[in-house]
C-alpha cells in the first residue's frame, strides 16, 4: 500500500474520530431529553471523554494531533498539491486559526464534556452495559 492512501486512510480515520466526538457532544444532551437510554452506556460515555481528554492535552502540550502529523508525514504535506477530496476534506478540519485559539476551544470542549458526565450521568450496570 502506498504512502499516499495510507495518509488518505489516517484522514479518513481522522474524519472519523473528530465526527464521533462532534456526535457525542450534541447526541448525550439530546437524547437525555428525550430519553434516549444509549447515551448513558459507560464504555461509549467513557470512549467519548478520553477521546476528547487526548485532544486537549495534545493542544495544551502545543502538539499537533498525532493524526496530523501522522497524515503529513505520510502525504508529504507542503511537496505536492493533494488530491480535490483530501484538500477538501482538509479545509473543513484545518482551520487557519493561531494555536492557542485551539488550545482554549479545545479546553472549553472538554470541560463541556467533563459536565456532561455530571448532568446526564452513565449507568454503572445494566443490560445495556
Amino acid at each position: 500500500m502506498s504512502a499516499a492512501i495510507l495518509g488518505e486512510t489516517v484522514l479518513a480515520a481522522h474524519v472519523v474520530v473528530i465526527a464521533f466526538n462532534f456526535f457525542g457532544l450534541v447526541a448525550i444532551p439530546l437524547g437525555a431529553a428525550l430519553g434516549w437510554a444509549w447515551v448513558r452506556i459507560s464504555w461509549w460515555r467513557l470512549l467519548h471523554l478520553a477521546s476528547l481528554a487526548v485532544v486537549a492535552l495534545q493542544a495544551v502540550l502545543g502538539r499537533a494531533c498525532f493524526l496530523t502529523i501522522w497524515q503529513d508525514a505520510l502525504t508529504g504535506a507542503g511537496r505536492s498539491e493533494p488530491p480535490l477530496i483530501m484538500r477538501w476534506v482538509n479545509s473543513v478540519i484545518y482551520w487557519p486559526l493561531p494555536i492557542w485559539a485551539f488550545t482554549v476551544a479545545y479546553l472549553l470542549i472538554f470541560a463541556y464534556t467533563a459536565a456532561l458526565w455530571r448532568w446526564v450521568p452513565p449507568r454503572r450496570r445494566g443490560p445495556a452495559n
